[in-house]
């Protein structure tokens, strides 16, 4: 079986939102965690992406609906 190279997608998608207004929403990041999932699994690629992207996110840009689809992020990847 190849090698999903849907982190790459991921990345893509991270940089337009980022570009887009310099933060990224739950709805953003939603839609990232999603191409990752599409395939029934989140490989270590994703995991690092995904890890990344979060990184990105500063403390005054987490309302609570990011705060939650963090968690979720978080919960689905460990």
């Amino acid at each position: 079986m190849a090698e999903s190279r849907d982190y790459l997608e991921m990345s893509f998608r991270s940089i337009q939102c980022f570009s887009n207004d310099g933060t990224l929403d739950a709805t953003e990041l939603g839609k990232i965690l999603a191409i990752a999932e599409k395939d029934g699994v989140i490989d270590n690629n994703e995991i690092r992406v995904l890890q990344n992207i979060i990184s990105r996110i500063k403390p005054h840009e987490v309302d609570s609906a990011m705060r939650a689809k963090m968690i979720e992020v978080s919960e689905r990847i460990s």
